[in-house]
């Protein structure tokens, strides 16, 4: 089952994060905690936004449940603008499912929750990055009818560097 996250679902979230950043042999980069991910997600004016893919589990249907399935994968995303396009389009930050959990369509539920969203909104694009070495991510979405843009680059300012940057505004 593929539906919006909700605050109950923020550790999971935060879970998966780690999990994705250590296949991505980048786990010392993770600096987000719960209160910032509850924060970006369901304060006042979220600016992102996520929809999880969930599994029915003995807790998850037993007495006292929700009912709302564990949490086995999840797709963070957020909005883009393409002036060429004149509309928004959706930004997949990260698409993630558990490996245990792979094969069982919940990568492709995501990324077509998110189409469908696109589609119903009049947006006309959905994009994201990959890294280059991962073969399985590339061949999954190449599945999907995605095809990589080899003509751009990706930049991105953090840390000193963005500091830095910041720094010559304030002159």
């Amino acid at each position: 089952m593929i539906r919006p996250a909700t605050p109950a679902d923020v550790p999971a979230i935060l879970q998966l994060v780690h999990d994705l950043a250590t296949y991505e042999k980048a786990a010392h980069e993770v600096r987000a905690d719960e209160e910032q991910l509850r924060a970006a997600l369901f304060g006042s004016a979220p600016a992102v936004f996520a929809h999880v893919a969930t599994e029915e589990s003995e807790e998850s249907t037993g007495e006292g449940s929700t009912g709302a399935g564990e949490v086995v994968g999840f797709a963070m995303w957020f909005l883009s603008f393409s002036t060429w396009r004149g509309t928004h389009g959706i930004y997949l930050e990260d698409l993630f499912v558990r490996p245990d959990r792979r094969g069982g369509g919940h990568g492709r539920a995501l990324l077509a929750e998110l189409a469908r969203i696109c589609v119903e909104r009049g947006y006309q694009r959905l994009e994201w990055s990959v890294l280059d070495w991962n073969e399985p991510a590339i061949g999954f979405y190449r599945t999907a009818g995605a095809v990589p843009l080899d003509e751009w680059t990706m930049f991105r300012l953090t840390d000193e560097p963005l500091l830095r940057m910041a720094e010559q505004a304030a002159r």
